[in-house]
């Protein structure tokens, strides 16, 4: 008999470089994490989750994997690791680690041998290596476009100076893609499970999970008009009114990307599933799945495959009754369908931060529509009453909730991260026209007046912290009962208390449709997503997002009551 506690679980997503930085380089690393476990016990999350901290030419911030099983210089050492582990375990507190299959650095070992190799080679089967068309091998093998921008093939130089063969890479140039149909390439994930698993993790976000298997022949594809970055799935309004996602990889269920959603990745899958089982303590995969619709992503959640798939089309819903009462129709039914828990999330490393977010109407989860050329910035205030609301909205749902750091702080997307300043490949990609993912990224603060606001012991940080971290710091927020900080402790702790992760959704009728009301287990749920008060039922309140006068719930505002 196992618990089951993905089911339920708050999981805490750490991007490294910017959650802690112990030695004053700039750059967050293990033992900075290891120092802050303490907080996340407070805040009662039952895991994290980390980007990668593998070793690394940090082209993508860690997501072009060069050694699988080390740790990266600039993270700390495998001892650290171990530290690191050892402590969260004896705080109660899972480790989930990201596994970046889908690609590898042009730094990794093997890639380095398959330039050195012949066309034909063993070493060249574990990437997607292919002659070009045209007269010479002039023109890329297909017309496909890569997420951050540009092709999605590069030419190679052969040994000998001439120019040579093309390898496929759906990021960036720096980052092949394996050949998932050679079978020495899935020898070697089962063995980087394996290391892994025995260092102790509990289980393993697995990135890009859509991708890995590509359609037999390598066909032209053009993206529909409407589609989602990152793979992003069609069809799904974005978080803010009527702003498509961009096109460049949409999912659709009856016409599919040639290289996402393929059928094959769900036999890599349930051969990772058998292995996983073998181990104790009920290890997890959690895929990072752009897949719509939402019965289609359940297939990645079947029993003998994953046990977690990321809920993206929650996480792109307006802050609007009618759209969320429907994601959360859609998304209990998908995955009850298959045995799984649905999850549920608003922010993450690869999107606009919900404290911003839902303050505009003219960006998407992805940042179109952001950045330094702008005109102004969005107010912060309406956003982070709405992403308070929308937050306790989330912590009441049946199923496991994902927080990324920092939105229990607040924080707000920085927008106007100097160009100079940036670092992610989609800005460079694409000339600055698409603003990337830097402004959710930015080092947290943790006290106020203390050197780049605690993050590190120097004034060190690898993108610049603003001025407003000052007073959105851990310590100033700390013993504010009104403080974001202080909402989130009180909802994880209540949510536990009333066992809602496992709890029963059921509707209430008789409100305005612009609110959403719903039972779960003993604790009655109302957030008012409309521009007037309403009316609150009978009961005690257990939880606010906001002060609330009498019996009248505020626009943007969630209670918890007692049923």
């Amino acid at each position: 008999m196992t618990s089951e506690w993905w089911r339920t679980a708050a999981i805490y997503q750490i991007y490294p470089r910017s959650f802690a930085d112990a030695n004053g380089d700039g750059m967050g690393d293990l033992a900075g994490i290891t120092a802050r476990l303490g907080s996340l016990q407070e805040l009662g999350i039952d895991a994290i989750w980390l980007s990668p901290f593998y070793t690394s030419p940090q082209r993508d911030a860690g997501y072009d994997v060069a050694d699988y099983c080390d740790v990266d210089p600039l993270f700390g050492t495998l001892a650290d690791f171990d530290a690191m582990i050892a402590e969260a375990h004896a705080r109660g507190i899972r480790v989930i680690v990201d596994l970046v299959p889908n690609h590898s650095s042009d730094a990794h070992e093997w890639f380095q041998a398959a330039l050195a190799a012949a066309p034909g080679s063993a070493e060249r089967a574990r990437y997607l290596f292919r002659d070009g068309r045209g007269e010479g091998g002039t023109e890329a093998p297909n017309n496909w476009e890569s997420v951050f921008g540009g092709p999605a093939w590069t030419r190679i130089v052969e040994a000998d100076g001439t120019p040579g063969q093309w390898y496929l890479h759906l990021f960036d140039s720096s980052q092949p893609d394996f050949d998932w149909t050679n079978d020495e390439v899935r020898e070697e994930f089962r063995r980087i499970l394996r290391f892994w698993l025995d260092r102790g993790v509990d289980g393993f976000r697995v990135d890009v999970a859509h991708g890995m298997i590509k359609a037999e022949g390598l066909p032209d594809f053009t993206p529909p008009a409407e589609g989602g970055s990152m793979g992003g799935a069609a069809g799904v309004t974005p978080a803010a009114s009527g702003v498509p996602l961009e096109p460049e990889i949409s999912v659709e269920a009856g016409d599919s990307a040639p290289y996402w959603g393929q059928d094959g990745v769900h036999e890599i899958y349930r051969d990772w599933r058998k292995l996983l089982d073998e181990y104790p303590d009920d290890r997890v995969l959690a895929a990072e799945a752009w897949v719509d619709p939402l019965p289609r992503l359940a297939n990645w959640v079947r029993p003998d495959e994953m046990h977690q798939a990321f809920n993206f089309a929650y996480l792109e819903t307006p802050w609007n009754a009618e759209a969320l009462r429907h994601v959360i129709d859609d998304s209990l039914a998908a995955f009850a369908a298959v045995g799984a828990p649905s999850t549920w999330v608003l922010s993450n490393h690869d999107v606009v931060r919900h404290a911003t977010r839902l303050s505009v109407t003219e960006a998407n989860p992805q940042g179109h529509g952001l950045g330094p050329r702008s005109k102004g910035l969005p107010e912060y205030a309406p956003g982070l009453r709405r992403a308070r609301a929308a937050t306790a909205l989330m912590l009441a749902l049946p199923g496991s909730v994902y927080l990324y750091q920092g939105e229990e702080l607040g924080l707000p997307e920085v927008i106007d991260v100097p160009d100079e300043a940036r670092q992610d490949p989609t800005w460079f990609r694409t000339n600055g026209e698409r603003y990337g993912r830097d402004g959710c990224r930015v080092p947290l603060p943790w006290e106020s007046t203390a050197p780049s606001y605690g993050f590190g012991p120097s004034d060190a940080s690898w993108l610049p912290q603003p001025a407003q971290w000052a007073e959105l710091a851990r310590d100033v927020q700390q013993g504010d009962p009104a403080s974001t900080l202080s909402l989130y402790r009180e909802a994880l702790a209540r949510r536990r208390e009333h066992d809602l992760g496992a709890g029963t959704l059921e509707w209430l009728p008789g409100y305005p449709e612009s609110v959403i009301a719903f039972r779960n287990g003993d604790v009655v749920v109302v957030a008012n997503a409309g521009d007037a008060p309403v009316e609150l039922p009978e009961g005690d309140v257990l939880l606010s997002s906001e002060p609330i006068d009498g019996r009248a719930l505020p626009a943007d505002t969630t209670v918890w009551l007692t049923a």
